[in-house]
C-alpha cells in the first residue's frame, strides 16, 4: 500500500471526525445518552464505516468511502429532544430499512443514471469548493500556520505531486506543535464497550425523526457520494449494492448507536483524487486505508474522537482544502467542458455552493434540482 494512499485515508477520517463528531455527540445527548452510550455510538459508527469501506473498496476495486450521516445527525439534535433511546433506535431501524430497500429495488440508481456527468461534476465542485475557500479563510486566525502550509504546497508541488499532501501535513503538524496549538488535555486511552438498546417503534418518532433522517441522508449524502464516483471515472461501480450494504449496516448497528450510514462525498473525494495515487486503478487502496483507520477509531471510540478534536481547527481546514484542490479542479473541468451543459452545470454549482437549505434538505439536492430545471427549459441547447 503506497504511503500516499495511507495518508489520504488518514486525512479523510481526520476531516470526517473533526468536522462533525460534535454534532453526533449532540444528537446522542438529545436522546438522553450517557457517557457509555455516546462512546458506544462513536465506536459502532467507526466499526461500521471501517467494515464497509474495506469490504466495498476491495469488492469493486474503487475508493468507496462510507460515513455517518452528518446532516442526519443535525436533524436528530432537534428531532430526538425528549425522545427516549428505545424509540430513537426504532426510528434508526426504519431509516436503515428504507436505505436497504432503496438499494434492493434499484430506484435510486435509476434516478442517478439520468443525471449527466457534467451536472454530477458541478454538484461535486459545489460541495467541495467551500473547503477550498476555507484554506484562505483560516489564514485570518492562524496566518503563520496556514500561510506556511500553503506556501509549502506551492513549492513542493513543483517537485513531487504525489507526496505533496503528506509533506504539507507533516509541516503543518510541526508548526502547530511549535506554536502550541494542540489540545491533548482531554485525551485518555479507553476501549469502546458497545451498549445495546432494545428498539421501540413509536409512530410519532418514526415520522418526526426516522423519515426525515432517511430523506436527508439520501438527498444530502448519497447524491454527492454518487457524484464523486462518477466524476472520477468509477461509473462502472453499481450504486444499488452500495446502498444495500449501508442500509444493512445501519440495521445491524442501530441498536448500539449506528443511526445511519451512507456514501461519503468530501472524504471520498480525498481518497478518489490523484493525490491518493496517480493510477486510478490503485486508489481503492486509499479506501482500504481509510477503513483500517475507521476500525481503529471505532475500537478506541471516544479516545480517537478526542484525539482528532485535539487537532487545531485551522490545521484541519487547511489540509482538507489543500488535499481537495486537485479534485475541485477536475470537477470544474468536467462540469464546464461542453458548451451545451455549461449553463445547467454552472447553476448546479452555484446553488450547491450557496449552502441553501429548504424544508430541512441541504443544498446538494437543490443544486441538482436547479440544474435539472435549467436542462428542462432548454439551457443545455445554448452555446455559452
Amino acid at each position: 500500500m503506497p504511503l500516499s494512499a495511507i495518508a489520504a485515508g488518514f486525512i479523510a477520517i481526520l476531516v470526517g471526525y473533526t468536522s462533525s463528531a460534535a454534532i453526533v455527540f449532540q444528537a446522542a445527548e438529545a436522546a438522553g445518552a450517557d457517557a457509555a452510550m455516546i462512546g458506544s455510538w462513536m465506536g459502532v459508527l467507526g466499526v461500521g464505516m471501517g467494515i464497509t469501506c474495506i469490504g466495498l473498496s476491495l469488492r469493486y476495486r474503487a475508493p468507496i468511502i462510507t460515513a455517518w450521516s452528518t446532516p442526519g445527525a443535525a436533524v436528530l439534535v432537534t428531532a430526538l429532544a425528549g425522545v427516549d433511546m428505545s424509540a430513537a433506535v426504532g426510528a434508526f431501524l426504519v431509516c436503515g430499512a428504507l436505505i436497504f430497500l432503496s438499494g434492493v429495488t434499484g430506484w435510486f440508481e435509476r434516478v442517478m443514471d439520468k443525471v449527466p456527468l457534467q451536472i454530477a461534476a458541478a454538484l461535486l465542485a459545489g460541495v467541495l469548493a467551500r473547503f477550498g475557500m476555507d484554506v484562505f479563510i483560516a489564514m485570518e486566525s492562524e496566518f503563520a500556520l496556514v500561510g506556511a502550509m500553503f506556501l509549502a504546497y506551492l513549492v513542493i508541488k513543483r517537485w513531487t505531486a504525489r507526496y505533496v499532501v503528506i509533506a504539507v501535513f507533516a509541516i503543518g503538524i510541526a508548526i502547530a506543535v511549535f506554536l502550541g496549538l494542540f489540545r491533548f488535555e482531554t485525551v485518555s486511552l479507553a476501549i469502546t464497550r458497545p451498549v445495546f438498546t432494545s428498539p421501540r417503534f413509536d409512530l410519532q418518532v418514526i415520522l418526526g425523526a426516522g423519515i426525515p433522517l432517511f430523506l436527508v441522508t439520501m438527498a444530502s449524502q448519497n447524491i454527492p457520494g454518487v457524484a464523486v464516483l462518477r466524476t472520477f471515472g468509477y461509473g462502472r461501480v453499481p450504486v444499488s449494492p452500495l446502498l444495500t450494504a449501508t442500509g444493512l449496516t445501519t440495521l445491524v448497528f442501530a441498536p448500539f448507536g449506528g443511526y445511519a450510514y451512507n456514501l461519503a462525498a468530501i472524504t471520498a473525494a480525498i481518497c478518489a483524487g490523484p493525490d491518493a495515487d496517480p493510477d486510478p486503478d490503485r486508489r481503492y487502496l486509499a479506501g482500504v486505508a481509510a477503513g483500517i483507520f475507521y476500525l481503529l477509531a471505532g475500537i478506541f471510540g471516544a479516545t480517537i474522537t478526542a484525539l482528532f478534536i485535539a487537532f487545531p481547527r485551522e490545521l484541519v481546514l487547511a489540509i482538507a482544502g489543500i488535499a481537495l484542490l486537485g479534485t475541485i479542479t477536475t470537477a470544474l473541468r468536467q462540469a464546464m467542458g461542453e458548451d451545451r451543459w455549461r449553463e445547467p452545470a454552472l447553476i448546479t454549482f452555484l446553488v450547491t455552493l450557496s449552502g441553501v437549505s429548504l424544508f430541512g434538505v441541504g443544498s446538494a439536492f437543490w443544486g441538482l434540482v436547479a440544474g435539472g430545471v435549467a436542462m428542462a427549459f432548454g439551457a443545455r441547447g445554448k452555446d455559452q
